[in-house]
């Protein structure tokens, strides 16, 4: 047992364990050991402090987000309304447009009607006054006959032009 390599293998380690022991290694290690835990758990407290940062800021990002959606629908809908009230504002000055140009048309159109009749009426009155006075003439005779055929001539003309 003695010649065996896992003995000598054995007894090294002891013999190492020893030397490390009275030099002090185990308190090294044991330190080295806590300091780098230590270390550890400062990158996770940093860590978890980080990640708490940045769900704050994403946290405030969606808010903004959605502060900035809700602003451009606004947007959107207020457009949308100045749009159908500048429609709706075009549509009635085009409707009062046309009823100004109707009424317009109307009266130039009974104007035109009203010196029509006026026209055919002086027309009438004259062809009624000619053939009046043609026919007085070819029955009456005389001075006096004439004298009163111009002053009713003019009396009708007068009345039928009025």
């Amino acid at each position: 047992m003695l010649l065996t390599a896992e003995f000598w293998v054995a007894v090294a380690f002891v013999l190492f364990m020893v030397v490390v022991w009275k030099v002090g290694g185990f308190k090294q290690i044991t330190a080295g050991l806590d300091g780098r835990a230590k270390r550890v758990r400062n990158e996770l407290d940093e860590a978890r402090r980080l990640r708490e940062e940045a769900a704050g800021v994403l946290a405030d990002y969606k808010r903004r987000r959605a502060e900035a959606e809700k602003e451009a629908e606004a947007i959107v809908a207020g457009a949308r309304e100045e749009a159908e009230r500048i429609a709706a504002e075009g549509q009635a000055r085009l409707n009062e447009f046309i009823t100004r140009r109707t009424k317009s048309a109307e009266a130039k159109i009974a104007q035109a009607e009203v010196q029509a009749t006026a026209q055919v009426r002086s027309a009438a009155a004259d062809a009624a006054v000619r053939v009046s006075e043609v026919i007085l003439k070819e029955r009456m005779q005389g001075e006096a006959a004439q004298d009163l055929v111009r002053l009713s001539l003019g009396e009708v003309r007068n009345r039928l032009r009025a």
